[in-house]
């Protein structure tokens, strides 16, 4: 383990996978993969679950005396919920460590806060497509302000099965710190899993689609040059992972629906949390917004802090 893995609290060998449950349908495939997934790099899964006692008091309004027994019978909801979500991940692998803890905050808070010492966060999403609305409190605030990576745990809307072992792993690269983050963070996981890596590269943010007539010559000078940076990108982490068999491809622009694209036939795509257009208070890129809601496997977003952005 080098120095700066010492310094990194996500790779320290403490650091669990962390899985948010609260009884949902996307709540227990995002169970089922984190169990795999917490598998797959020998990591302890720790199953939590927020009860947001503070939001369950205010509904109550001035009937105080209310309070105490509805939040008793709301703890004990969720006492039961954490145990059958134990009990569940035992049935899928009885090998992989558990722990479990419940907490008053919010899921948002709950999660955003283990975060900081986790190896991963990993959290469901519906299986419908939609717009911002349709994604929830909890995921944008997770995705947007947690630590680390966040891996949002979307099925396959062919077949419902948010667990896909087959196909390379996918990575977004744009040339921004986060970027290179979440380089760092697909490789690892194609070394993991024993597969191929596409890094797709997108050198404009913007939609052709919307410009009429035709893409002008000079696009195919710009696809070469930014072929080149794209080689340039991910040589130092071909020679650290030799194993692992990349693919590069370079697109005129939207990159998201590139993305949603190719996560068709993958088993992970891996993005930054902010491209390198992103405002200073955009906190998720129109990128990673775009994939937690139409991908067809799971996502990883990586902030920039999780992995070692310097070779």
């Amino acid at each position: 383990m080098t120095e700066q893995q010492y310094d990194d609290p996500h790779r320290l060998a403490s650091a669990p996978v962390v899985v948010g449950v609260d009884g949902s349908d996307g709540s227990a495939r995002a169970l089922r993969w984190a169990v795999r997934y917490a598998a797959q790099h020998r990591r302890r899964l720790h199953i939590v679950h927020g009860l947001d006692l503070v939001g369950v008091s205010r509904g109550v309004g001035t009937y105080a005396v209310a309070t105490l027994p509805l939040i008793d019978s709301v703890k004990a909801a969720g006492k039961a919920l954490v145990a059958r979500a134990v009990t569940a991940a035992g049935e899928y692998d009885p090998e992989v460590p558990l722990t479990a803890s419940m907490s008053g905050d919010t899921a948002a808070q709950l999660l955003i806060e283990d975060s900081v010492t986790a190896f991963a966060v990993v959290i469901g999403a519906s299986g419908t497509a939609g717009t911002l609305a349709h994604l929830g409190s909890t995921l944008l605030a997770v995705t947007s302000h947690a630590s680390g990576a966040v891996i949002v745990v979307r099925p396959d809307p062919a077949t419902g099965d948010a667990v896909r072992t087959s196909g390379p792993v996918v990575v977004g690269v744009d040339g921004s710190r986060t970027s290179e983050a979440a380089i760092a963070a697909a490789f690892a996981e194609a070394a993991e899993r024993r597969t191929g890596l596409v890094a797709m590269h997108a050198w404009s943010d913007w939609d052709t689609g919307q410009f009429a007539g035709e893409v002008t010559a000079m696009t195919g000078n710009l696809d070469d040059v930014e072929a080149a940076v794209l080689a340039e990108r991910l040589a130092g982490w071909q020679e650290k992972y030799p194993d692992v068999e990349v693919t590069r491809e370079v697109c005129t622009a939207g990159p998201g629906a590139q993305l949603t694209e190719l996560s068709k036939t993958a088993q992970l795509v891996v993005v930054g949390n902010r491209g390198r257009g992103g405002f200073t208070g955009l906190l998720l890129g129109s990128t990673a917004h775009h994939l937690v809601q139409h991908a067809h496997c799971p996502v990883m977003v990586v902030h920039a802090d999780t992995e070692e952005t310097k070779r």
